[in-house]
């Protein structure tokens, strides 16, 4: 794996945490830290022994308390961009964004502390969303003349609904990890300290099920969303018929007739 100033990357298993390590800047993401992103995550994508990536917020440095996930974009890296460099800035986060919406591997947002902005945005990139009870999500951008430029205007609606996402983004209000969670936006709420344990067992959970039919239902999830339904559900029977004529598939089926326990290996 290649060196990263804003990023830490641990292995358990097949299980990652890729943890954004900006604490001066409570984890904002500016341009360096967006191509790291790219980077790290071309290098998980391409690598058999990993299923799950959790993403989540490195700890402050005073007091290594877990203050934020990630509080935005770099606000002071943004502040004399002209309308090319914006647009460019928007683009460079929208690749690693569609990297963790579109690899093979099951993504979770593991969101401690602050999710503002591009950190909110990141979290919807993600496949799974768990808060911790101290999480803030919000879009504060139109309070600063702007709008959401990573992704925020459009996957905010789908998750939450189209009135949902334009009262938050209209208004700047922030929201606390329980109405995320009642409107949607999180699967689930849970303490700050049993944050990633809870992160980490479900990410076990989904390693130990078929990784490549997990991979085939995540796309087909993904690319169906926005179809007709009858094209979508052509397109999933296409896929189901792909996934019959696997190892996983004989292995799965023949475990489950035989009362043992099946040894999925196909990725």
């Amino acid at each position: 794996m290649a060196d990263f100033n804003n990023l830490k990357l641990e292995v358990e298993g097949d299980v990652a945490v890729l943890s954004i390590t900006r604490p001066a800047a409570l984890n904002a993401l500016n341009s360096e830290t967006l191509e790291e992103l790219d980077v790290c995550l071309t290098e998980i994508e391409a690598r058999d022994d990993i299923k799950v990536l959790i993403l989540t917020g490195g700890p402050d440095k005073k007091d290594n308390a877990f203050k934020s996930f990630v509080a935005g974009a770099d606000i002071s890296e943004m502040v004399n961009f002209t309308a090319p460099e914006a647009r460019a800035f928007g683009i460079k986060a929208s690749k690693p964004f569609f990297k963790l919406m579109e690899m093979r591997q099951i993504t979770i947002a593991a969101v401690n502390g602050f999710a503002l902005g591009g950190g909110c945005e990141i979290a919807m990139a993600c496949d799974i969303r768990i808060a911790s009870d101290n999480a803030i999500f919000g879009q504060p951008e139109t309070g600063l003349g702007i709008i959401p430029g990573f992704g925020g205007t459009q996957r905010l609606a789908r998750l939450v609904g189209m009135g949902r996402a334009k009262e938050m983004i209209f208004t700047c209000d922030n929201i606390n990890a329980e109405e995320a969670y009642r409107i949607g936006l999180v699967n689930k709420v849970v303490s700050t300290e049993e944050l990633m344990p809870t992160a980490k067992k479900m990410a076990s959970k989904i390693a130990s099920k078929g990784s490549y039919a997990n991979s085939v239902a995540k796309a087909a999830i993904n690319n169906g969303y926005d179809m007709d339904i009858h094209n979508a559900v052509e397109m999933e029977a296409n896929l189901f018929g792909v996934v019959n004529d696997t190892h996983d598939k004989k292995e799965g089926m023949g475990a489950f007739l035989e009362k043992r326990s099946a040894e999925l290996t196909d990725f």
